[in-house]
C-alpha cells in the first residue's frame, strides 16, 4: 500500500503544481479522480466520482486574491477512500467536502507566513543575485504542493475514519478565526493592488464602475462592455 499512497500523493501535488503548468484545468476532479481510480485499479469508479465532485466544485474557483476550498486535496482523498471502501460517490462527497476545507485553511496559514521570504527577494535583488531570487521564487512556489501532499499522505496512513473524527473534532472558534483570516486576505490584496495602480485617471472608472454595479445592479459583463466602450467614444 505504501506504493499506491505515494502515487496518490504525487497526483495531489501534480494538481497543486498547476501555478507552474498555468490554468491548464489539470487540477480539476474530472481529471485527477480517474488518474485515482488508474492507480487503484478502478478506474471506472475513478471516472464517476471524478464527474460527481466536478458537478458538486463546478465553481470553485479563484478569484483575485480569494481562496475557495481546496478541490484538489479534497477530490483526491475523498476519491481515494470511497474506491478503497468501496461506498462509491456518497462516501466521496461526505468526505472531499469537509477535508477541502480543511486543506482550504492550511493553505491560507502558508499564505500567511510565506510573505517572510520577501526581505530575502529584496536583498537577492539589491545584491544583483538573480540566479537565487529565480531559486527562491520556484522553492516558495513549491511549499504548497510539498504541504498538501504531506497532508495527503498523513491523511491516507490515518484511514477515513480517523480523518473524519479529526476533522469533528476541530474547535468551531479555531475554523472561525482562520475563515476570518482568509476573508482579509481579498481585501488586503485589492489594498495593495490598488496603492499601485490608483491615480487620478483611473479612479474615475474606479467609482463609476463602483456605482454602476451597486446602485444601477448591472451585471458585470455590461459593466464590462461599457468599460470597452467608453475610451473608445471618447478617442473618436
Amino acid at each position: 500500500m505504501l506504493i499506491t499512497y505515494l502515487l496518490i500523493t504525487l497526483i495531489v501535488m501534480f494538481g497543486h503544481l498547476e501555478d507552474f503548468l498555468g490554468a491548464a484545468l489539470l487540477s480539476r476532479p474530472l481529471v485527477l479522480g480517474p488518474l485515482v481510480g488508474l492507480v487503484l485499479g478502478d478506474i471506472t469508479q475513478g471516472i464517476i466520482i471524478g464527474a460527481t465532485l466536478e458537478l458538486i466544485f463546478m465553481g470553485n474557483i479563484k478569484v483575485g486574491a480569494a481562496i475557495p476550498p481546496d478541490v484538489i486535496t479534497g477530490g483526491v482523498l475523498g476519491t481515494a477512500f470511497a474506491i478503497m471502501s468501496g461506498k462509491g460517490p456518497s462516501i466521496a462527497l461526505a468526505l472531499a467536502i469537509p477535508i477541502s476545507i480543511l486543506a482550504e485553511m492550511v493553505i491560507s496559514g502558508l499564505f500567511v507566513l510565506r510573505p517572510m521570504f520577501n526581505n530575502s527577494f529584496n536583498r537577492y535583488a539589491e545584491q544583483g543575485e538573480y540566479k537565487k531570487i529565480e531559486w527562491l521564487h520556484i522553492g516558495s512556489g513549491l511549499l504548497k504542493p510539498l504541504l498538501m501532499g504531506l497532508l495527503t499522505f498523513l491523511a491516507l496512513e490515518l484511514g477515513d475514519g480517523v480523518m473524519k473524527s479529526f476533522l469533528d473534532s476541530i474547535p468551531p472558534w479555531v475554523q472561525s478565526g482562520l475563515q476570518v483570516a482568509g476573508n482579509m486576505l481579498p481585501a488586503v490584496g485589492f489594498a495593495l493592488l490598488m496603492n499601485l495602480m490608483f491615480n487620478q485617471k483611473v479612479a474615475a472608472w474606479f467609482f463609476l464602475g463602483f456605482i454602476l454595479a451597486s446602485y444601477l445592479k448591472l451585471p458585470m459583463i455590461a459593466i464590462g462592455g461599457l468599460g470597452i466602450i467608453l475610451p473608445l467614444l471618447s478617442q473618436g
